[in-house]
């Protein structure tokens, strides 16, 4: 386990330094970017040594598979647990009773379940609202390819903002996948005009969080205003799909 802890130890900590740099370049704090370390896929043990490694935020994308770590990891309560993927809505209870912070809310629908399951378990969850930046069908989110459509956007935000146990702390997104890192970085760009479009209309509203940049395209996420970044395998390695 020790040789395991030290290798994720050294991957994380370059990481780490990566962002540095990358919010240095851009004129950022560091400490203004949150490293989420993604574990789907990965082994119990391989999460706990993550943990020991010094991992603070575990990024999972499959709602009954994180309840399993958190339930097997309570020793770490220091720990926080974010679900990163698309969350069906049968499994939006998991979600509100088990999780930190939702990056993937994706629909009012959701929205209500997540709400009303909060309630009940007398919990209030921060969330993400997921939008589609690249136009993709396969993609989660709401549609916001066209930015002359945003205005459209803001009748599910209106209504998501009056649910009494979501809390909104801003954007995430998952742009299409590129050849290198700065294919991704037009879309990073949308998604922070996004971000200040809905500040704009909503000043009462902590937008300030985006989730963006993943093992593939950190680096310029940081550099383009990202404050979540999610990375799995140039960390932890390649998903054992357990």
């Amino acid at each position: 386990m020790s040789d395991l802890v030290n290798s994720i130890r050294e991957r994380y900590e370059s990481t780490l330094d990566k962002i540095s740099s990358s919010a240095k370049k851009a004129g950022r704090n560091p400490d203004s970017v949150k490293l989420v370390v993604v574990t789907k896929s990965q082994p119990i043990e391989t999460v706990r040594a993550a943990i020991e490694a010094g991992a603070k935020i575990l990024g999972e994308n499959y709602a009954e598979e994180g309840v399993t770590k958190i339930q097997s990891l309570r020793d770490f309560s220091a720990v926080e647990w974010h679900m990163i993927g698309h969350v069906q809505s049968r499994k939006a209870q998991l979600v509100a009773e088990h999780f930190n912070f939702n990056h993937s809310l994706d629909s009012v629908k959701l929205a209500k379940r997540l709400d009303r399951f909060c309630g009940e378990a007398k919990r209030t969850l921060p969330v993400l609202l997921e939008f589609n930046v690249g136009g993709e069908e396969s993609k989660s989110g709401w549609q916001a390819f066209d930015e002359s459509r945003w205005s459209e956007l803001l009748t599910d935000v209106n209504e998501v903002m009056t649910l009494p146990n979501l809390q909104i702390r801003g954007l995430m997104t998952m742009p299409p996948i590129g050849d290198d890192a700065e294919f991704s970085r037009p879309f990073f760009q949308k998604l922070k005009r996004l971000q200040e479009f809905l500040a704009k209309q909503y000043p009462q509203v902590d937008f300030s969080e985006l989730s963006m940049g993943t093992s593939l395209d950190y680096e310029v996420a940081v550099e383009e205003g990202a404050t979540f970044v999610r990375v799995g395998t140039a960390i932890v390695g390649e998903r054992r799909y357990v």
